[in-house]
C-alpha cells in the first residue's frame, strides 16, 4: 500500500511540474508578443527632389481705367454695380447737365431745332470688372470727376515680397508655383523686379503673372514657391521615417535587419520638402526596409511586428 502511495505521489509531482513548465512557456511567449511594437514600413526611393522656399504675395490689377464724368450735371442713370463684368462701349452712366435739369424742372419748352438734349452717355473704354463706384444715381458731379474704376481682368498679377538675401534664387522669366489659400496650385512666371527695396523689411517686390486668366479678387494673399536647388538621383524617404533629438541636430531611422528586429541607424539629411527628405549618409539601397509609423520611442534595437508597408 505504501509503495502504491509513493508511486501516486511521484505521478502527481511529475504532472504538477509538467503543468508549471507549460504555464511558464505560455507566459514567456505572451511576454515576448507584448514586447513587440506594431509598425508600418516604407522603402528607400531613388528619385528627383527639389529644395524650395515659399514667399508671400498679394494679388492686384496692373491696368485700371478711370471712369470720368464728361460734363457737369446730375447722374440720371447708373447701369452697373461693383463686381459687374463690362465690355468695351457698354453704357455705364447717363449724365444730365445742370442746365437741362433746370429747364426740365421749370417746365420750360425747349427749342426743338436744337439736337442737344442735355443728356450725355458715358461708355466703357475697356473691357473688365467694375472694382470701384464713387457716385450713385442723383449725385451732382463736376466735369472730370471720377465715377468709378474698371480693372482689366487679364492684368491680374501677384506682387511677391522677396527678402534681399534670397534675391539670387529669384530669376526673371522663370516659372514658379502660385499656391492659393484654398491650396489650389497654379503655374506662374516671374516677370520683373521692381526697382526699390522696402526700408523696414528689406524686401524687394517681384511681379508674378499667372499662366492663365483667373477670376480672383484683388488683395488676395497667396504663396509663391521658388525652387532653390534640385537633385536628380537622390536617396529619398518619407519625412515621417526620420527621427531627431530635441535640438534637431542628430537624426536617425529604424532599419529592419530581419522580420522581427529593427536597429537604429544614424543618418545625415540633405534636401527637404514638405513630405520627403534626402538621406546623404549612410548609403541605403532600394531594398532596405525602414519603419515609417510606430518608430517613435523605440530602443536602439527593438522587437517589432510588421502591420503593412507604406507606398
Amino acid at each position: 500500500m505504501k509503495k502504491v502511495k509513493n508511486q501516486l505521489l511521484i505521478v502527481l509531482l511529475t504532472f504538477l511540474g509538467f503543468t508549471a513548465c507549460k504555464q511558464k512557456e505560455l507566459i514567456d511567449e505572451s511576454s515576448s508578443d507584448e514586447a513587440k511594437t506594431p509598425v508600418t514600413l516604407t522603402s528607400i526611393k531613388i528619385e528627383q527632389i527639389a529644395e524650395s522656399v515659399e514667399l508671400a504675395a498679394v494679388s492686384g490689377f496692373q491696368k485700371k481705367v478711370l471712369i470720368k464724368a464728361n460734363v457737369t450735371g446730375y447722374i440720371e442713370n447708373e447701369n452697373v454695380n461693383i463686381g459687374d463684368e463690362v465690355s468695351i462701349d457698354q453704357l455705364l452712366f447717363t449724365i444730365k447737365t445742370k442746365e437741362a435739369s433746370a429747364i426740365g424742372n421749370a417746365n420750360i419748352t425747349q427749342d426743338t431745332s436744337l439736337h442737344f438734349s442735355g443728356v450725355l452717355n458715358i461708355k466703357a473704354q475697356k473691357s473688365g470688372i467694375i472694382t470701384t463706384l464713387d457716385h450713385l444715381k442723383g449725385d451732382y458731379v463736376l466735369d472730370g470727376d471720377q465715377l468709378g474704376i474698371i480693372s482689366e481682368r487679364s492684368s491680374l498679377v501677384f506682387k511677391m515680397e522677396v527678402p534681399f538675401e534670397l534675391r539670387s534664387y529669384v530669376k526673371e522669366d522663370h516659372e514658379c508655383d502660385i499656391i492659393l489659400p484654398d491650396n489650389q496650385i497654379i503655374k506662374g512666371k516671374i516677370l520683373r523686379a521692381l526697382p526699390s527695396v522696402d526700408a523696414v523689411s528689406q524686401t524687394q517686390s517681384f511681379v508674378v503673372k499667372p499662366s492663365k486668366e483667373l477670376k480672383l479678387p484683388e488683395n488676395l494673399i497667396a504663396k509663391i514657391r521658388i525652387i532653390k536647388s534640385t537633385k536628380e538621383k537622390a536617396v529619398v524617404l518619407p519625412k515621417g521615417a526620420l527621427l531627431a533629438d530635441e535640438t534637431q541636430t542628430d537624426f536617425w531611422v529604424m532599419k529592419l535587419i530581419n522580420d522581427s528586429t529593427a536597429v537604429k541607424i544614424t543618418v545625415k539629411k540633405g534636401i527637404e520638402t514638405t513630405d520627403k527628405v534626402e538621406i546623404t549618409e549612410p548609403i541605403f539601397s532600394e531594398g532596405d526596409r525602414i519603419i515609417f509609423k510606430g518608430n517613435y520611442g523605440l530602443a536602439d534595437t527593438a522587437k517589432i511586428t510588421i502591420q503593412n508597408t507604406e507606398e
